[in-house]
């Protein structure tokens, strides 16, 4: 790939001299010679480099089967790195001085302080690197993680829809194609060996989205004696709005979410109701931008990493992981949101992500294009997946249980699933049957005033019938009979502890019955269960958490 013309294209702004002052009074100079290499794809905390008068080669290193490839030349006056300065994800290419000058060099500390004191300089910064993970996603760049799998891999599935929520640049490569086929032998990797996900630097074999997480520095790092102003736990609507609050707000931040951020909403691939987004956004989009949010105001996020405890019995906050690793915290957010409920029918978990999906986003559409799918849920997401699926290609078969589709999705909604060609409604009908061999091909549908049910084809089922709150994990915390957190006003007398009469005071809002610790979004009893309520929930519990942290709250 051969350097491009870089001087009108967004994502290479050259910083003007006010600019470039700016960057010398916080960073290092530093005389490069031609050659000299800044920092290698796969380095953690590298510096911000900003060109005085060096040129630098940005290459994507070699790969198993692909020799090193030139992604583009910097010139003076421009500056280095993508979203992984933000994000903290370790570098994903390589740069190279292709002829001597000298660069200014901004350590992680120092840029992340120019970033918090120059707003009009870290959106010119921010803006850049943000197009150029966009370019490196959409292909325009050549990536240095390649996940290398099947189609019918439930694991390959679960990587996949890892890296598209956290916005990781990758390719995917079929192990059934001939191309698949190519790089497993450049790579040495088996059939055993899937998933396997090739960066420059390593081979994960039979990678999980922990591994790769931990490679790429997105997961947990534990830093001995650092306690967080604030934990959150999990990453959807409402965990994310109280990270970017929090942050915002100058309090030390950890967000850790068990999958990938985006919670339910990430499995919607169209809000049309949301505030502010007239033709809509996806949930994977809101989410992603979010995330961004919250990692430029320093909230760390870290992702997967799955909570298993919360333990408050010496009166401090000690969040547990499941790899047993402790994050102490002066306050936690449970944010965790709610399961995905499933159909109790033979073989169910014998085609999770093989057929059947709790998700209508890019990544399934395409594994589906084309085929008949069939959507369960009478819900606004429900309406939403079929829409979307059918503007794919697909003819879709929407099963709701209720006999009015108008029950519980919104009016807008009925009206578009009722005229859409690609789309057939099923009222009073269940699912009560999955077939195939290997993957799913056919399905039995049974209206509620029938004997037997008729097989249908389907390759593709994608499930919306709810979730269940993910509260099974806490102990100590006041839920109700379903399940959910118990907070502030719900809470009686009867549900508080000794803790409450030394404090004097009462549960603040979104306050559990431990101190210090509150609930927001789906799983707290009580709320709206609407993107737009978890966020106002998210943004506003950190109000309760400043005034739990004074004496007069």
């Amino acid at each position: 790939m051969s350097s491009i013309e870089v001087a009108a294209v967004p994502e290479a702004p050259v910083l003007t001299a006010e600019q470039l002052d700016a960057i010398a009074r916080r960073g290092v100079r530093q005389d490069v010679e031609a050659g000299e290499v800044l920092y290698r794809a796969g380095d953690r905390d590298y510096d911000f480099v900003v060109l005085g008068s060096a040129e630098v080669d940005v290459f994507r290193p070699a790969m198993p089967g692909a020799a090193p490839e030139l992604i583009v030349r910097w010139g003076p006056g421009r500056f280095l790195g993508e979203l992984g300065l933000v994000t903290g994800q370790t570098a994903m290419a390589t740069t190279v001085a292709s002829s001597p000058g000298d660069v200014y060099r901004l350590g992680p500390a120092a840029f992340r302080r120019l970033m918090d004191e120059d707003a009009a300089l870290s959106d010119v910064i921010l803006r850049a690197l943000l197009e150029r993970r966009e370019s490196l996603r959409l292909g325009e760049g050549a990536k240095t993680v390649e996940i290398l799998g099947s189609t019918l891999s439930a694991a390959t599935h679960a990587l996949r829809t890892w890296a598209s929520r956290q916005h990781v640049p990758h390719d995917w490569v079929d192990f059934d194609q001939r191309a698949g086929q190519a790089l497993a032998r450049a790579a040495g990797v088996e059939a055993l060996d899937l998933p396997a996900v090739i960066m420059p630097n390593r081979i994960v074999r039979r990678a999980t989205p922990g591994d790769v997480a931990e490679h790429l520095g997105l997961t947990f790092r534990h830093v001995e004696g650092v306690t967080y102003d604030v934990t959150i736990v999990g990453g959807g609507p409402a965990g994310l709005a109280a990270a970017v609050y929090s942050s915002s707000e100058g309090l030390g931040t950890m967000l850790l979410d068990s999958v990938a951020v985006g919670g339910q909403a990430a499995a919607s691939a169209r809000i049309e109701n949301y505030l502010g987004f007239p033709s809509g956004v996806s949930g994977v989009e809101l989410a992603s931008r979010a995330l961004v949010q919250a990692n430029k105001f320093g909230a760390h996020i870290a992702s997967p990493c799955e909570v298993v405890a919360l333990d408050c019995a010496d009166g401090h906050l000690h969040v547990t992981l499941s790899n047993g690793e402790v994050v102490d915290s002066k306050s936690v957010v449970l944010a965790t949101g709610a399961r995905y409920r499933k159909l109790p029918l033979e073989g169910w978990s014998d085609y999770e992500a093989t057929g059947i999906y709790y998700a209508a986003t890019e990544l399934e559409a395409r594994a589906c294009a084309g085929q008949p799918v069939t959507v369960v849920g009478g819900a606004n997401s429900a309406g939403q997946a079929s829409l979307f699926l059918a503007d794919r290609g697909s003819a879709v078969e929407l099963v709701v249980r209720a006999p009015d589709l108008a029950t519980e999705m919104s009016h807008y909604l009925v009206a578009r699933v009722l005229a859409h060609p690609n789309i057939t409604v099923r009222i009073s009908s269940n699912v009560t049957g999955l077939h195939g061999d290997g993957r799913l091909d056919g399905i039995t549908v049974t209206s509620t005033d029938e004997q037997a049910g008729i097989r249908r084809p389907c390759r593709g089922l994608f499930c919306f019938i709810g979730a269940a709150p993910a509260t099974d994990w806490l102990g100590g915390i006041v839920l109700d009979v379903d399940g959910f957190v118990l907070t502030d006003e719900r809470l009686t007398a009867d549900n508080l502890g000794p803790a409450w009469t030394l404090l004097g005071r009462r549960p603040l809002p979104f306050e559990t019955s431990v101190p210090g610790v509150f609930a927001v979004g789906d799983v707290r009893a009580g709320s709206l269960k609407r993107v737009a309520a978890a966020v106002g929930e998210g943004a506003s519990v950190i109000r309760s958490v400043h005034l739990a942290r004074t004496p007069t709250a």
